[in-house]
């Protein structure tokens, strides 16, 4: 069998690569609906540093997929059946380090190829079923919902028991998903967001409250905090959340950015803070994802508002129109409908 597969080569040039899969060992599926995410943006749009595209490129992008299993060796899933893969790929295990953060690792559209391709051949034990009823749009971005569930979950390690209220700084996708999941977990705290853009702030309809970062009013504060910005903006969200902030709470870093970003040490000792990094997700990350989405069904209905656009995707001009139609969204998820 002879798999075709898209592979970035250079910003904004995407290629045919033909392989043949595993069938003795592998998993194979059919992608359904891919969501691009802002890492596969900065590949596309060649915004890393030339060692860094030197070293990753050629390979195919999105780690976002929901797929219709074709066969599994295994037996585990069944023909028809819609799973979504994990695009973390372990190689060894460690009883303190979780998988998404050993160097060791593999990550799909990091270096590996993503799921732009006709076909996945994967590790059987490295999908999850897709509970009946969640929207496929939705569990295409699985793997995003996911790493929130994470940051949650590694704030459930870290946070004093004191969790009146959090507050989660960043009003684009990943500080909704983070703030939709923060309150599901944790329905009796209250979630305060804080953004830039009224009109994305309007979507927080589950949150306790949404503030502009310069509309916040006096004396607000709150016990734990997310940094869900990235990029340059982060080192203001990041000095906002260390004055709103009270003492010997913590701070989940979510935002990625390029350049190094500064911090207020002095007020981070005086206060006793504890800040902590969250990154990617694993296997169990997924597994808890559905099942809340299975669970409370709720959170599918606040997550398909998020859907700006679904694109059919035939041909690799349709790929670049949908990559260009997320270009020019500030907020939402672009999601392409696999029909090659």
């Amino acid at each position: 069998m002879i798999n075709t597969v898209y592979r970035l080569v250079a910003p904004g040039m995407i290629d045919v690569a033909c392989t043949e899969p595993d069938l003795n060992r592998s998993i194979l599926l059919r992608p359904e609906y891919l969501s691009i995410c802002k890492a596969d943006q900065r590949y596309y749009l060649g915004n890393r540093s030339r060692e860094a595209l030197k070293a990753k490129l050629p390979m195919a992008l999105i780690h976002e997929c929901v797929a219709r299993v074709i066969y599994d060796p295994t037996g585990t899933h069944r023909p028809g059946e819609f799973v979504v893969p994990v695009p973390n790929m372990p190689t060894e295990s460690d009883d303190v380090i979780a998988e998404n953060y050993l160097p060791t690792s593999h990550f799909c559209s990091s270096g590996y190829d993503g799921f732009l391709r006709d076909y996945i051949d994967f590790d059987p034990t490295r999908v999850v079923t897709v509970p009946a009823g969640v929207d496929l749009k939705v569990a295409s971005f699985t793997e995003l919902i996911s790493v929130a569930v994470h940051a949650v979950s590694r704030f459930d390690r870290f946070a004093h028991a004191r969790r009146g209220s959090v507050g989660v700084w960043g009003d684009g996708n990943v500080g909704f998903i983070t703030a939709l999941m923060l309150k599901a977990m944790h329905p009796e705290t209250k979630v305060f967001v804080f953004g830039t853009v009224y009109e994305k702030l309007n979507y927080f309809t589950f949150a306790d409250a949404a503030y502009h970062v310069d509309h916040v009013p006096a004396g607000l504060q709150v016990d734990h905090a997310f940094e869900c910005v990235g990029g340059e903006a982060s080192r203001y969200a990041i000095a906002q959340i260390i004055d709103r902030i009270r003492p010997e709470g913590v701070i989940g870093l979510m935002g990625v950015s390029e350049s190094p970003v500064s911090i207020n040490t002095r007020m981070v000792l005086e206060k006793g803070l504890q800040l902590f990094g969250s990154s990617r997700s694993g296997l169990k990350d997924f597994e808890r994802t559905v099942q809340l989405l299975h669970t409370q069904p709720k959170l599918v209905g606040y997550l398909e508002n998020i859907i700006g656009s679904v694109v059919d995707v035939r041909t690799i001009a349709d790929i670049h129109a949908a990559f260009a139609q997320d270009i020019s969204r500030n907020f939402g998820k672009t999601v392409m409908k696999w029909d090659k």
